[in-house]
C-alpha cells in the first residue's frame, strides 16, 4: 500500500532524488554535445569559484620592444597597451521541472513519484541539451544578449571586426580567428581544408579536432577514397561517427545548420562554469497562487577563447558540383 506523505516528506524526496540525478545529467550533456564532448576530453571544462567577470590569461599578446640589439644600443621599453587578458561576462542558463497540485495528488508513494519525477527529468534533459548545443552555434545576441557566447561569435565567418573578450578586434590584428569560404560555384577540395589547417597552425601547434555540420562532414566523405577513410577511435568509442583529417578526427553535428567547418585547438577554447552554480538544482517550491511546485537547474558559465589566431572556420554557402566524387582532389 503506497505510503502517506506529508508536504515535508514529499518536498525532500522529490528535491533529493532531483538533485542525485543531476550528475547523470551532465555525464549525458558531455556525452551528447559534440563540442563540450571533445572539450571535456581535452580537459577544458573548467570550474571558477566566482569573480565579477570571467578573466582568460592571453597566451599571445603583441610586444613592440621584440628587437635585436648589438653591445650598448638602448634595449626598446615602449610601454605596451597593457591587454593582458580577455574579459567575458557570466552568462546564465536554466531549465524548470514543474510538477502540478493534480500530478501530486495522483501520485503518492515513493515509487509513483519518482517514477513520474524521472520523466519531468528526462523532458528537461533532452531540451537543456538541445539548446545548449543549439546556442554554442551562435554568436551571443540571442536572447536579448543573454545567451551564450558560441562559435559564430568566436570563430566568425567575417574576423576583421567585432569586440570578443573586450578585445577590439579591428585595432587588435593579432586577436582575428581566421576564415576561409568557398566562392559561389566553386567546388569543394580538400585544399580548402589544407590550407586553413595550414593558416591555423604554427609548428607544433595545429587544429586538433574539426567539428563540422553534416553537409560538409558528407562533401569530405565524399573525397575520400574507402581505404582512406580513418578515424578517431576514441571518439567512435565514444559514440560519434567521425572521419580524421591528419590527425585531427573530424566530427559533424545536427545542431550546426549552416555549411561550415570549425578548425579547434583545445588549448585555445574553454567552457568555464561556476563551481556552485553548474547544473545545480534549487529545492521543489510552490509559488504564492499557484498550484504547483517548481524547481529549476541552474547553470552559470560562458565559452571562453585565449588564442583565437590559432582558431578558424571554412565556410561554403553554395551547393557544390562535386558532391559525388569518390576520389581525393586538391
Amino acid at each position: 500500500m503506497p505510503s502517506i506523505q506529508t508536504t515535508t516528506t514529499w518536498d525532500a524526496l522529490v528535491s533529493t532524488t532531483l538533485k542525485n540525478y543531476t550528475p547523470k545529467i551532465e555525464d549525458n550533456l558531455f556525452t551528447n554535445v559534440t563540442l563540450l564532448y571533445w572539450l571535456k576530453e581535452a580537459g577544458h571544462i573548467e570550474k571558477v569559484n566566482g569573480g565579477e567577470q570571467l578573466v582568460e590569461p592571453l597566451l599571445y599578446e603583441a610586444n613592440s620592444t621584440v628587437g635585436s640589439y648589438a653591445g650598448y644600443d638602448n634595449i626598446l621599453t615602449t610601454p605596451q597597451d597593457g591587454i593582458t587578458a580577455a574579459i567575458y561576462d557570466w552568462k546564465q542558463y536554466a531549465v524548470s521541472i514543474a510538477i502540478s497540485g493534480l500530478e501530486e495528488a495522483k501520485n503518492r508513494g515513493d515509487e509513483a513519484v519518482i517514477s513520474l519525477l524521472k520523466a519531468k527529468i528526462d523532458q528537461a534533459e533532452m531540451s537543456l541539451t538541445d539548446g545548449m548545443n543549439a546556442m554554442f552555434y551562435k554568436d551571443g545576441t540571442g536572447n536579448g544578449g543573454k545567451d551564450w557566447l558560441g562559435l559564430d561569435a568566436l570563430v566568425p565567418v567575417d574576423p576583421s571586426t567585432g569586440t570578443v573578450g573586450n578585445i577590439n578586434v579591428a585595432t587588435n590584428a593579432w586577436w582575428k580567428s581566421k576564415s576561409k569560404t568557398i566562392t559561389a560555384g566553386s567546388q569543394f577540395k580538400i585544399g580548402d581544408m589544407s590550407n586553413l589547417f595550414n593558416t591555423c597552425s604554427n609548428g607544433r601547434i595545429k587544429p586538433d579536432f574539426i567539428l563540422s555540420s553534416q553537409k560538409m562532414w558528407e562533401r569530405y566523405e565524399s573525397l575520400l577514397q574507402p581505404s582512406l577513410r580513418y578515424q578517431s577511435t576514441q571518439a567512435a568509442d565514444a559514440g560519434f561517427e567521425n572521419l580524421l583529417y591528419k590527425s585531427a578526427p573530424v566530427m559533424w553535428d545536427v545542431s550546426l545548420t549552416s555549411n561550415r567547418m570549425y578548425f579547434l585547438n583545445s588549448k585555445f577554447l574553454k567552457l568555464k562554469v561556476h563551481s556552485d552554480v553548474w547544473m545545480k538544482s534549487t529545492p521543489f517550491e510552490k509559488p504564492h497562487g499557484q498550484d504547483a511546485r517548481y524547481s529549476q537547474i541552474l547553470c552559470y558559465g560562458n565559452l571562453v577563447a585565449n588564442n583565437r589566431r590559432y582558431l578558424g572556420v571554412l565556410n561554403q554557402a553554395d551547393t557544390p558540383t562535386n558532391a559525388t566524387n569518390s576520389s581525393i582532389t586538391g
